[in-house]
This record gives C-alpha cells, sequence and structure tokens, in this order.
C-alpha cells in the first residue's frame, strides 16, 4: 500500500508540473500583456475566480449539507482557479482562445499563491468536522514549487527557444492528459468505496452546481463581446486540481474520503461544463450565439 501511495503521489507531481510547463510553453508574453492590459476583465476574472466562486463552493456545501470530506473537495476544488481543461472548452465552444489561454494561465499562476489561504479561511470558518486548519505556509510552498517554476521554465523556453518550445508542447499537453487520465482513475479505483458510496447521494449534484454556477458567474463577470464571455465562463467552470491535490496530500495523509470526494466533484463539475460548451459551439455554428 505504502508503494502505492508514493508511486500516486509521484504521478500526481508529474501532473500537476508537467501541466504548468505545457502552459508556459503554449503562452506568450504578448497574450498575457493583452490579458493584463485589458484592466476591467482582468479585475473581473479575478473576482469571480478568487472570491466569488470559493464562496460559492462554501455555500453550496453548506447547502447540500455535505458530509466533512465532501465539504472539504468541494472547498478546495473552488479554492482552486485556473484549471488546464478551461482553456480546452474555449477551443470546444469555438471561443475566444487566445483570452481563454491566457487567463487561464494567469489564473493558474495567482492561484498558486492565493489557494492555501483562501481555502483554510472558508474551512476554519466553516468549523468543518472537528476543525481544520492547513499548513498554509507548507502548501504555498508545495504549490509555488510545482506551479510557478515549471510555468516559468516553459515561458522563458518559449520566448528565447520558440522553436523548440512548440515541438516540445504537445508533448507536455499529452503527457499532462494521460497524467491526469491517471492520477483520476488512481483516486477512483484506490477510494472506490468512498466513491461507491458517493453515488446518489448530494456530492455529485454539487459539484455539478458548482461547475454550472462558476460557469455563469465567470460569464457575466467578464467584458467584450459574447464569445470572450463565455470563454471566461469556461475557464471558471474548470477548476485547477493540482493544487487541490496537494492539499490533500499534505493536510490530510491522502484520506481516500476525501480523495474520493475530490474524484467525484471535478467529474461531476466535467459533466456540467463539457454539454454547456457543446451548446454553445453549435449555438455558434448556426449563428445564433
Amino acid at each position: 500500500m505504502d508503494t502505492l501511495h508514493l508511486l500516486f503521489n509521484a504521478v500526481t507531481v508529474i501532473f500537476i508540473a508537467t501541466t504548468m510547463f505545457a502552459a508556459g510553453l503554449g503562452a506568450t508574453l504578448s497574450a498575457l500583456r493583452a490579458v493584463f492590459a485589458d484592466l476591467p476583465l482582468l479585475l473581473l476574472a479575478l473576482l469571480a475566480n478568487l472570491m466569488v466562486i470559493p464562496l460559492l463552493g462554501w455555500g453550496i456545501a453548506a447547502l447540500f449539507s455535505l458530509p466533512a470530506a465532501a465539504f472539504i473537495a468541494m472547498v478546495l476544488v473552488a479554492s482552486s482557479p485556473g484549471g488546464p481543461f478551461g482553456a480546452k472548452l474555449g477551443m470546444l465552444q469555438k471561443g475566444d482562445v487566445v483570452a481563454g489561454a491566457a487567463m487561464q494561465v494567469l489564473l493558474a499562476a495567482i492561484g498558486s499563491i492565493t489557494f492555501g489561504p483562501t481555502a483554510n479561511v472558508i474551512l476554519t470558518a466553516a468549523k468543518v468536522g472537528a476543525g481544520v486548519s492547513l499548513d498554509v505556509a507548507a502548501l504555498m510552498r508545495t504549490v509555488a514549487v510545482l506551479q510557478l517554476v515549471p510555468f516559468a521554465v516553459g515561458l522563458v523556453l518559449r520566448h528565447y527557444a520558440p522553436l523548440t518550445a512548440r515541438s516540445w508542447h504537445p508533448v507536455a499537453a499529452k503527457l499532462s492528459n494521460v497524467t491526469f487520465m491517471i492520477v483520476l482513475v488512481g483516486m477512483l479505483l484506490g477510494n472506490w468505496r468512498d466513491v461507491v458510496a458517493l453515488v446518489g447521494s448530494r456530492t455529485l449534484l454539487a459539484g455539478f452546481v458548482l461547475s454550472a454556477a462558476a460557469f455563469a458567474t465567470g460569464t457575466v463577470l467578464a467584458t467584450g463581446p459574447p464569445a470572450r464571455r463565455t470563454t471566461m465562463g469556461g475557464v471558471a467552470a474548470v477548476r485547477n486540481a493540482g493544487p487541490a491535490l496537494a492539499a490533500v496530500g499534505i493536510a490530510f495523509g491522502n484520506e481516500p474520503a476525501i480523495l474520493g470526494a475530490l474524484a467525484a466533484v471535478l467529474l461531476s463539475g466535467l459533466a456540467a461544463a463539457v454539454p454547456i460548451a457543446a451548446v454553445l459551439s453549435r449555438r455558434r455554428d448556426d449563428g445564433t450565439a
């Protein structure tokens, strides 16, 4: 069992690092500058992803009276912006892909710093179970190293060796996707009893509602044409699994109940976000969106 835990942790680290490395390889300084230059869009996106959606996660978890493990999973997911699949939702819905990718990268980088304090404040205020307190400093160091360093390396490589970066990007992106699936399957199989116990429970519905509400929040709190606003909605709907997984490992010793709930929330969130993007894509093909 210890060997399996070590293997799971190793794959999780690879997933987090390669995801941000791929993001850095795919980003450009000009695209990031464009996001920074659009101050209203930037401020609204930060408001939505760093404040409103974490509070939504807390509110939905309380509304559905989730048990402690699922409550913790909901708060961790809601507090972690910048999931890499958010940029892919921009492609799926035929939205503003460049703005979506740049905003996703920016939110993931900022979220590396804000995730720990945000989750800790909410969990402390919510008084989950016997009271949960995260080691914020350790969590911030771990997430920053695992996310910001690979991103910075990828961004520097893209700037100074663009041909190499473009050739490496598909490989890094594929490795990120494969390791994400391995981590997701590992969470499901390694904690299958806890996952099965969630079938028919309020946890799956709560994750679905959170993702749909986040999509709406990101769309409303955005500027520009409809394609850009709904792209920001897709970015907001998909949260970053990396910091949440790091928190479960650091603060909760990979507790099976929390890992199972985390997998359930992430999957139900995708089940809400992907159909919305598909509908938007069809409407744009028809010229109605």
